[in-house]
């Protein structure tokens, strides 16, 4: 097996060009087969960085390159189970609902009422529960046919299988749009989020969190930051962020570091691909205090986004 059968030189989603410097060297001892290379790619992925990691000269824009061929991206998404990811469900309700506060507040001005919400990558659909909850009426997409089995059972949500370009839907469908960990793991953003903006009403909102590469935890771990991740193919920071919402017909709103909700013998457990000695050390004082199941929020360097469709000239 070659590299060069699985993998494909990239140049940047956001300004098109193709001139780098290298930021991160890959690690591949070597080649794994087709399958092992698809299975790194699902919601709860946590391999550490083996790949190449570049920044654009031009614009800062940091990505991988070269990258994993997306239809392989798209299978390993689409197959398999993943129970780590359900398994945090607790935690993913109680993230959301902060969350979806701070979208209303830019969605729901002058006394606006809850209209149509779309979330994409929306693995179990916690986000959607949520949501539905508070008076939206909610679609979600997601790759995983396992994940939308998972939330027909447990939410009672009909989530679309397959990609947002197969769904074909009318311009101007929905209010908000949300990306909940889900931009920096797509081929294409530029693309996505060109489709975004074509089925937002005017003046509709969509929001993103990513890991900012630039944040003070990104800057002091460095190649040790817990979201280097194979399955990370882009590396945002506010600048770069905002640039690709402009190119895409966006303004930016509002942005602010995004606290996540997880047990804390979870958070413990995926320690362990970065420390296995404070991976052994908090796992021994977890399971002696009882604390494995205790819900905590964190943040290791991300930041949730909100923009708005501009309007048209």
């Amino acid at each position: 097996m070659q590299k060069k059968d699985y993998f494909e030189p990239v140049v940047c989603n956001l300004c098109g060009k193709d001139d780098y410097i290298v930021v991160y060297k890959d690690k591949y001892e070597k080649i794994e087969t087709e399958q092992g290379l698809v299975n790194k790619f699902k919601s709860s992925g946590d391999e550490t960085l083996i790949d190449q990691v570049v920044k654009c000269k031009h614009c800062g824009l940091m990505y991988i390159n070269p990258r994993i061929k997306p239809e392989l991206i798209i299978q390993g998404y689409s197959e398999g189970t993943d129970e780590t990811f359900i398994s945090q469900v607790e935690g993913r309700e109680k993230t959301f609902a902060r969350g979806l506060k701070f979208i209303e507040k830019y969605a729901l001005k002058n006394e606006k009422k809850p209209g149509k919400i779309l979330d994409i990558g929306t693995a179990g659909g916690s986000f959607l529960h949520v949501a539905k909850q508070a008076g939206w009426e909610v679609h979600g997409l997601e790759l995983n046919k396992w994940l939308c089995n998972w939330a027909k059972e447990h939410y009672d949500l009909d989530i679309q299988s397959g990609t947002l370009f197969e769904q074909h839907y009318p311009d101007n469908s929905f209010d908000v749009i949300t990306l909940w960990d889900v931009l920096e793991h797509v081929p294409d953003p530029s693309a996505i989020l060109q489709e975004c903006n074509r089925i937002l009403k005017e003046g509709g909102v969509i929001a993103l969190n990513v890991p900012d590469s630039a944040s003070w935890m990104a800057k002091i771990l460095q190649s040790k930051w817990v979201f280097l991740l194979s399955v990370h193919l882009y590396y945002f920071t506010p600048s770069t962020m905002k640039k690709i919402l402009e190119k895409n017909n966006f303004s930016l709103l509002a942005k602010k570091p995004h606290f996540q909700i997880l047990q804390l013998g979870y958070l413990t457990m995926r320690m362990k691909a970065y420390s296995p000695f404070l991976h052994k050390v908090g796992a021994t004082f977890v399971k002696l205090l009882h604390m494995k199941n205790l819900q905590i929020p964190y943040w290791l360097g991300q930041t949730l986004f909100v923009a708005q469709k501009k309007k048209q000239q």
